[in-house]
């Protein structure tokens, strides 16, 4: 099994590695690089939904996820243990 790596990017510009894309999750908008191998997962799914919901399609300001840093931190710790 592949061993999925959560990245914290420190920095607004900071890249993104091949198969990462970027999020930017709670109100302050905290940035997280992770696998695209997320997409596949209904939690993540859901959050998404709640995303398009809160936001629709027209966000310019990159992908928002509506969620507690806290939450999001502990749901990402358990797909990097799957």
């Amino acid at each position: 099994m592949m061993s999925i790596r959560l990245i914290l990017a420190k920095k607004q510009g900071a890249g993104v590695p091949k198969g990462h894309f970027a999020v930017y999750v709670g109100e302050s908008r905290k940035r997280f690089v992770i696998p695209t191998s997320y997409l596949k997962n209904p939690t993540f799914q859901a959050l998404l939904r709640k995303a398009e919901e809160e936001f629709g399609f027209e966000h310019h300001s990159g992908l928002t996820i509506p969620c507690n840093e806290d939450v999001f931190q502990s749901f990402t710790a358990q797909m990097a243990c799957a």
